[in-house]
């Protein structure tokens, strides 16, 4: 009885295995696959799938383009090249050698002659590309031509600088066209390069001095993709363009858009919530204010600047330099008293307390020094918002 119930537990094993077997299939395929440039499809993924089970094999091409896949059943399998996106459908018979050849090249070549429209479109898209390139290529040279002029003439002589500047100028304008050739040339759902080549635009444009053209440009790329770099950007040209204007409503609305371009600039990157806020944009909106000698506007902004990275010791000089420019004076009797904005003091010594030994260090603490020439070191504020200094 026990040689019996052995022999059928033999027997029972060799049926399971009969059943894996015939589960598995015993066909071949050997393929091969030629790349769309007439070369070896080689190192590359190739999905064999049954349709009818979902098995999917995960195969991967030698250096001549070919592979191999062993215990097959008798289905059509679908071939795919996922890094093409390719697929096709071969027939594979149990028991047999399948031999399978794929030539991309005369794929797409057989493609263009059935749509010869489509293929047209592709090669002028294609064509469209390259001008673009050429184009956006094109403008970065400038750009960084103009990047270099901007040093030399930060060190120029006197008799040096108007060449110069007319040669940076020119380099600025010639950007400028080239980023707008190639803005015309990006394809309609192509969001990333057409937002980063009005990007360059507006900085462009900026260079050139067209304040309001840089405005717009970097508004256009905000809408494609909103970016913290396309909001500084266009910050710094609102604020250019409103200190540049003399109609008072008219700066007042554009420095106004340019504080709440910077606070979404300032803003966490919504890909990177844990990146810390940049003062990168207030900062450069205070400089150009304080160029202008827009001081109070200056000052607000290098406020912001400073409170939100209080170790820029750069932005503490500005914010310095902006009180300063606000210092008001007034006559009583045989004396003038000069009136010294709160935080004046407090500025260039947060500048000094960063590097003393610094260039800028030593130049906020020579300030310092005049402050006390002014008022004794004395802060003689009435409390009252400080008037920007009489000539």
């Amino acid at each position: 009885m026990r040689k019996a119930m052995l022999a059928f537990g033999a027997w029972l094993v060799l049926c399971m295995f009969a059943t894996i077997a015939a589960a598995q299939g015993t066909g071949r395929i050997d393929g091969e696959v030629i790349g769309l440039d007439g070369q070896p499809y080689a190192e590359k993924t190739v999905l064999l799938k049954n349709p009818d089970t979902g098995q999917t094999f995960t195969l991967k091409t030698d250096k001549n383009g070919k592979f191999t896949q062993l215990a097959l059943r008798s289905a059509t399998y679908v071939v795919t090249l996922p890094d093409i996106n390719y697929s096709e459908k071969f027939q594979v018979t149990d028991g047999q050698d399948n031999n399978y050849k794929l030539n991309l090249k005369d794929v797409a070549a057989a493609t263009a002659a059935a749509h010869p429209e489509e293929a047209k479109k592709k090669e002028d898209d294609t064509d469209k590309f390259k001008n673009m390139k050429t184009h956006f290529d094109a403008g970065v040279a400038a750009m960084t031509t103009s990047d270099g002029l901007k040093t030399q003439i930060r060190t120029a002589t006197g008799d040096q600088k108007s060449s110069l500047q007319s040669q940076r100028a020119a380099s600025c304008t010639t950007a400028a066209t080239e980023f707008t050739q190639a803005e015309q040339g990006v394809a309609e759902k192509d969001v990333n390069n057409h937002a980063m080549i009005l990007g360059n635009l507006g900085q462009a444009y900026d260079c050139a001095g067209k304040y309001d053209d840089a405005v717009t440009a970097y508004q256009k790329a905000i809408d494609l993709k909103p970016a913290p770099g396309y909001y500084a950007g266009l910050a710094t040209d609102l604020a250019q363009s409103g200190a540049s204007s003399t109609d008072p409503k008219v700066s007042s609305q554009k420095f106004a858009d340019a504080a709440a371009a910077c606070e979404k600039a300032s803003a966490p990157d919504p890909a990177t919530p844990n990146a810390a806020p940049s003062d990168v944009c207030w900062k450069n909106v205070g400089i150009v204010l304080n160029n202008k000698g827009r001081m109070k506007e200056a000052a607000d902004a290098l406020e912001k600047a400073t409170t939100i990275d209080p170790k820029d010791q750069l932005a503490w000089s500005l914010l310095g330099g902006s009180y300063t420019g606000m210092i008001d004076g007034k006559q009583e009797g045989d004396k003038m008293v000069y009136v010294i904005p709160p935080g004046t003091k407090e500025a260039y010594q947060k500048c000094i307390d960063l590097g003393p030994d610094s260039a800028l260090g030593k130049s906020c603490k020579d300030q310092m020094d005049q402050l006390a020439a002014f008022g004794n070191g004395e802060d003689t504020s009435t409390g009252k918002r400080a008037a920007k200094k009489k000539s």
